[in-house]
């Protein structure tokens, strides 16, 4: 199945279907592991504030508070925000009460699991030279539900995550590797310089069916938009699950689309004019 670019879609017949607009994060909304800008917060958050958002990210919690939820405008209504951190494995809802993103489900990694998983990425990715000698940040994270193996380091600039495997053939090296070790875990590529591993069917079509049945909704109504969205890429699986699908190149791409979807569902919003 085709996805094609959000300047391709019928964005009238799309917005008239969609009950949730849902958004990958890294290079969709913002640049990797960096905050969204000033006018991505700004569309995000007036997006909220009429329609049910939800956010499904490959990173973890922490990494998707600090990108998003830390600097949401004050206009954004967080209780229409649906927040699927690693990948959906992990759900959370706005607590107003208490004033905090409240779990509403984990399917977290056992701690002999846990140990299983990092040694088997740290020895092959050393026997087939995919240990960098420079990396910006941990090349192993463990995020609860999910165990992600980063080549270049979790902070790693985007250029250079996108210049280490442009074939994906050295992500694909390594997650066979691990496979053969974890045959009961799912092992897959991830970002451009990434390798996941968690649970068998913890992905973003997990998120999608999860949140259809949270919402008591079909996921043909929901519209998900990603940057990596072709067969392979860690966004597609949201297809696959029977969402729609719409594709962004980057972040400054994103914001065009905010700017038409907000012109149709909150034709009231002042935006700035400044990208």
């Amino acid at each position: 199945m085709m996805v094609r670019s959000w300047t391709e879609c019928d964005l009238d017949e799309l917005c008239s279907r969609a009950k949730v607009f849902g958004f990958d994060l890294d290079n969709t909304l913002a640049s990797s592991k960096q905050p969204m800008k000033p006018p991505m917060i700004e569309r995000f958050s007036a997006l909220t504030s009429c329609a049910t958002v939800a956010l499904i990210s490959g990173g973890s919690m922490a990494v998707v508070t600090s990108q998003v939820l830390d600097v949401l405008a004050p206009t954004a209504n967080r209780a229409n925000l649906h927040v699927m951190p690693t990948s959906g494995s992990r759900y959370y809802r706005w607590d107003a009460a208490e004033s905090r993103w409240g779990l509403v489900y984990s399917h977290d990694l056992d701690p002999e699991t846990v140990a299983a998983i990092e040694s088997s990425l740290e020895r092959h990715a050393r026997e087939l030279g995919l240990w960098e000698a420079k990396t910006w940040g941990p090349r192993i994270e463990n995020r609860g539900s999910q165990i992600t193996f980063s080549a270049c380091g979790q902070y790693a600039p985007v250029e250079v995550k996108q210049a280490w495997d442009p074939d994906n053939t050295r992500k694909h090296a390594l997650a066979e590797a691990v496979r053969a070790d974890l045959p009961d875990l799912k092992i897959r590529a991830g970002g451009y310089s990434s390798v996941d591993v968690s649970k068998h069917g913890m992905d973003k079509a997990y998120a999608v069916r999860s949140l259809a049945a949270a919402l008591n909704i079909d996921p043909g109504r929901i519209l998900f938009t990603g940057d990596r969205m072709g067969p392979g890429g860690n966004d597609y699986p949201a297809v696959e699950a029977g969402a729609m699908g719409m594709r962004v190149t980057d972040p400054q791409d994103a914001l065009g689309l905010m700017d038409a979807l907000l012109a149709r569902l909150h034709p009231g919003h002042g935006l700035s004019s400044s990208r």
